[in-house]
């Protein structure tokens, strides 16, 4: 499109000579010296990576299914216990209407109930079966993208990584199969803005967080086409639910009353305030162990009121943005969605999953520049596995570990956050200014 920046014209040029050297032509003499062609692949890179996945994930998968036993309390609990309870509810045709635990959009049920079409397993078994799943989905997704022109494997690589640092909890949660849904969305965008919008809008009405998988598509007929997808998509499926089960609302009036996370950044208040007398609590409320007690709302109130703010940078972006790379939308996706989390009164440590995902697609590109905020989520991730389950209870007692560990993975969180916002905005903002001028308003540029 008119928009695109100098920098990706380059590199879609370069991809293309490379693909066509192979034709050369032998009548015309002897060919003037240039730079030799690069190997053809072997294959040792993917193999390398089927290894590393094959190995990961069977560690994983022992650990879920308690044959190897990590320290600090059972992550499958959830599973065993939450997730059993609401399926056994949610098949008999209604929303869990009287648990206030159940927090999540109308279409969540069917990872719920997905279990259900395993009949000859238990429920925690074909769960985590299920993930198992979900997550050879991503990898086989990243694998093929990354075997394109212009793309490479540091995608894949960083998935395989990421998972398996976050250890079990990557298999007791359902969010990995919400990240399966938006790498997909992601990976379409690029050619496909319907089938984007659609993925993205039916995993928002999942887990809400896809909703910002979109903020960075192009602007003109792109924007269009995968918003008008998401709307579309969100609505009927919205629909359905309501229409066909009592309470499918039920989670937005459940979210209100929430606390601030122990895990959160804003979190980092109490711990610090326990040892200079606060008279607060650390209690299981809403599905999480939270803070509760004297100045908590005030804090859970400026929680919210960065998360606008960060709403609001990322609409000025938007609005200043001057080009759009073939990066742009993966590396928009993964600074809106670092803006939430660091943000958020509650980071689940099953929150990383959406981080490694997402930066998983941003590195399928060779062009990517969000490299060093990836890394960042990358130790952010296996922080968060040794903060839960591995030390939850230091965390629990604000103790000097549990606060030094929450202390190292929010803080690699905010720098990675403040990196890919800074990135996003040279890159499409500064830089883009530097090589053209706005267009004109009416001329054809302005008009795609």
């Amino acid at each position: 499109m008119a928009g695109t920046s100098t920098g990706a014209s380059t590199n879609a040029a370069a991809s293309t000579d490379a693909d066509t050297g192979s034709g050369t032509d032998t009548d015309a003499g002897p060919a003037p010296a240039s730079p030799p062609a690069p190997a053809p692949r072997t294959g040792a890179h993917e193999l390398g990576l089927l290894a590393g996945w094959v190995l990961t994930r069977a560690v994983l998968l022992l650990c879920v299914f308690r044959v190897i036993v990590t320290p600090g309390p059972d992550v499958t609990s959830d599973v065993t216990f939450i997730y059993q309870g609401w399926f056994e509810v949610l098949r008999t045709g209604t929303f869990p209407l009287d648990d206030v635990t159940w927090q999540y959009p109308p279409a969540a049920a069917l990872a719920v109930l997905g279990p259900g079409l395993l009949p000859f397993l238990s429920y925690p078994a074909a769960f985590f079966l299920l993930s198992f799943v979900a997550d050879a989905v991503v990898t086989g997704l990243l694998l093929y993208a990354g075997g394109r022109p212009g793309r490479t494997l540091r995608g894949a690589w960083v998935w395989t990584a990421g998972v398996a640092l976050l250890g079990p909890t990557a298999y007791a949660r359902y969010d990995l199969m919400v990240t399966a849904l938006a790498v997909a969305a992601l990976l379409a965008g690029a050619r496909r803005a319907r089938a984007a919008g659609a993925l993205a809008g039916f995993g928002t009405l999942v887990k809400v967080w896809p909703v910002l998988l979109l903020v960075g598509a192009p602007r003109g007929r792109a924007t269009r086409r995968s918003w008008g997808a998401a709307a579309a998509t969100a609505a009927a499926v919205t629909v359905v639910f309501a229409a066909t089960m009592p309470g499918a609302l039920a989670f937005l009036a459940f979210q209100r009353d929430r606390g601030t996370e122990v895990e959160s950044l804003g979190a980092l208040v109490f711990h610090v305030a326990r040892h200079l007398g606060w008279q607060g609590s650390v209690q299981l409320n809403y599905g999480s162990v939270e803070f509760l007690g004297p100045y908590v709302p005030v804090v859970s109130t400026a929680a919210q009121v960065l998360s606008v703010a960060a709403l609001g940078w990322l609409l000025l972006w938007r609005a200043r943005a001057r080009a759009w790379s073939v990066t742009t939308p993966a590396d928009a996706a993964f600074a809106a969605v670092l803006l939430f989390t660091t943000t958020s009164r509650v980071i689940s440590p099953q929150y990383l999953v959406w981080l490694v995902g997402v930066a998983a697609v941003c590195l399928v590109h060779r062009d990517s520049r969000m490299a060093v905020p990836a890394r960042l989520v990358l130790v952010a991730t296996f922080v968060t596995f040794l903060e839960f389950p591995v030390w939850f209870s230091h965390v629990v007692a604000s103790d000097p570990l549990g606060v030094t560990l929450l202390v190292v993975r929010n803080g690699l969180l905010v720098a990675a956050t403040f990196l890919a916002c800074r990135t996003l905005w040279r890159r499409t903002v500064v830089e883009a200014a530097a090589v053209s001028p706005v267009p004109a308003a009416g001329s054809p540029a302005s008009a795609r």
